[in-house]
């Protein structure tokens, strides 16, 4: 769902991306609010208010994916589709980065080799577009430093949408008001047909959330990761056969570089993972919860994401 999503957001034109934005983030929260209703999960809210701190980088993380979520449709119905997958190619590599400069970690050689292949891809590129490619690194940067702030809030999936949207829902509802007094909301311009699609945005936007927290608890972590590169794929191929956008010769060597940097990155997380857990498996081994941690975080480096609990938006 989340590699096939490029093919709703041109659905929903004349509705301008701003537009669109704003309709996404009311209606996924009216989404998410009812699943909370249905499931009777509501507890965490009031922890949450009562905890300043998490409440802020709720706040941030809100205004991240929301930077995230408005250049994504921006670009896809602006024919920028392989860019836009380029993006979430990169997005592993830029959340280790991240991990080296903001959370001091260390990194294996391997490691090093695909970072350093993946920015001389991104130069390689800059090249090809005749300019950096802002769409690419905008959404790569904002869904690693959204992962990041994830990790310290420590909330669940469908909790944490619900949270981020309820911070958004104001400004975006406003948004809206003011198209309408201006005469250019669409939704209520263009039938039933196109208010049924806008408003279908929030399932859109939360029911592979709800898949992807299912999923999380019956496979592997490893395995996890290696499917949410499905999504950027997926996309990728819409981009060149479904839109027919160009991908000349320059552009073609940035992407194999990329794609050489997460097989590198995929094959060093996967071989780190199974040495670890061949030490853990072993009769005189005592298994510490660093052990583990350390196996965890290895299989979560093969998608470049923390470990399922904390994802909860994507494209």
């Amino acid at each position: 769902m989340w590699g096939l999503v490029p093919l709703f957001w041109p659905l929903l034109k004349p509705a301008g991306a701003g537009e669109i934005l704003a309709h996404r983030m009311v209606w996924s929260l009216v989404f998410v609010a009812v699943a909370l209703v249905f499931v009777r999960r509501w507890a965490w809210a009031g922890e949450l208010l009562r905890q300043p701190r998490r409440l802020a980088l709720i706040t941030v993380a809100a205004a991240v994916i929301t930077v995230n979520w408005g250049v994504y449709i921006w670009a896809v119905n602006s024919g920028h589709v392989v860019e836009a997958s380029l993006g979430y190619f990169i997005n592993p590599l830029v959340t280790i980065a991240m991990g080296v400069l903001l959370l001091k970690e260390r990194l294996r050689p391997v490691q090093w080799t695909a970072v350093g292949v993946g920015a001389a891809a991104v130069l390689v590129l800059t090249v090809g577009y005749g300019r950096p490619p802002w769409i690419s690194l905008t959404l790569a940067f904002s869904f690693a430093t959204y992962g990041l702030v994830k990790k310290k809030v420590n909330l669940g999936g469908v909790e944490s949408l619900a949270a981020e949207t309820a911070i958004q829902f104001l400004p975006a509802l406003g948004y809206l008001l003011w198209l309408s007094s201006h005469g250019d909301l669409s939704f209520a311009s263009e039938g039933p047909g196109h208010a049924a699609l806008l408003a279908s945005t929030g399932i859109v936007t939360a029911l592979p959330l709800v898949c992807f927290g299912a999923a999380a608890i019956r496979v592997p972590l490893s395995t996890l990761g290696l499917l949410q590169y499905l999504a950027p794929v997926f996309q990728f191929l819409l981009g060149i056969f479904y839109f027919g956008e160009a991908m000349p010769p320059e552009r073609w060597a940035g992407f194999a570089l990329v794609w050489l940097a997460l097989t590198l990155l995929t094959w060093d997380a996967l071989r780190t993972a199974r040495t670890l857990r061949r030490e853990i498996t072993r009769p005189s081994t005592t298994m510490t919860t660093g052990t583990v941690s350390a196996v965890r975080k290895a299989e979560s480096l093969v998608s470049g994401a923390e470990p399922p609990a904390s994802p909860s938006a994507r494209p």
